[in-house]
């Protein structure tokens, strides 16, 4: 594939189904600082459109992505991104791609590096080909990385598989990512768009505000901030919603729901 081909990250829409592809193959989709922007603004637009009910996150190529541009962390000024954030531009797109409000899946169609690494595990469910890897470079390259990415690292993995990738950078393959619960599933190539249909429709046929709300009260809980009044609220209300009387029925019904 030429480098004529890359571009910034690449928005898909099928049905209730969105995929952002990154799409700078001939790099490993390598992200730049204006991928970041452009990640924020899909994020939005992705968010906006009710008809959207499930995100799907992979790359071109032979790598799901090599992380931030390493250049870039080492020249950057404070940019526009980052004013949004104590941290950097990269960490407020990872932090708001794991708050999006749909069920979220990376389809991790090859290796996964460095910030990247986080990037993915910021997504609800990870399906990944059996010859994908990963490593987390950060001791090797002397950065101490962001708390908030630490933190998703030990509220997934658990602190000794956090320590391990983090203290080592010893990269490792899909079968200890699929043990240490990196990967929600692995499987040969030919099987993975499968796979990931298979879940995208299940998460596109649920109840999309039931979802969201507890998408939210999980990660408020393994971040340890729970918002208890909001998440009692949003379960009072969705006991008299429009959600769970066409469940209801439904099931009375014997018939899949229609949300």
């Amino acid at each position: 594939m030429s480098e004529a081909t890359a571009s910034p990250p690449v928005l898909e829409l099928n049905g209730a189904r969105a995929t952002i592809r990154l799409n700078r193959p001939k790099h490993l989709n390598r992200l730049q600082a204006d991928d970041l922007d452009a990640l924020l603004n899909l994020f939005d637009r992705i968010e906006a459109d009710p008809a959207i009910r499930v995100l799907v996150l992979t790359g071109t190529g032979r790598a799901f992505s090599a992380g931030y541009d390493l250049n870039s962390v080492a020249e950057r000024a404070v940019s526009a991104v980052e004013g949004r954030s104590a941290g950097s531009a990269f960490e407020v797109v990872v932090n708001r791609l794991e708050d999006i409000g749909v069920p979220t899946i990376c389809r991790l169609n090859g290796g996964v590096y460095g910030g990247s690494t986080d990037l993915a595990l910021a997504c609800d469910f990870r399906i990944g080909v059996d010859s994908c890897e990963m490593f987390m470079p950060a001791a090797r390259l002397g950065l101490h990385y962001y708390k908030s990415g630490i933190a998703r690292y030990v509220a997934r993995l658990g602190v000794d598989n956090a320590k391990k990738l983090f203290l080592t950078a010893e990269k490792i393959g899909a079968a200890e990512m699929l043990r240490i619960g990196y990967l929600t599933a692995a499987m040969p190539a030919e099987a993975l768009d499968e796979e990931v249909d298979r879940l995208a429709a299940i998460l596109a046929g649920n109840a999309p505000v039931a979802m969201r709300g507890m998408k939210r009260t999980i990660n408020e809980f393994a971040r340890g901030k729970l918002d208890e009044e909001a998440a009692d609220r949003r379960h009072r209300e969705s006991m008299r919603g429009a959600e769970i009387k066409e469940g209801i029925k439904a099931f009375s019904e014997k018939r899949p729901p229609k949300f």
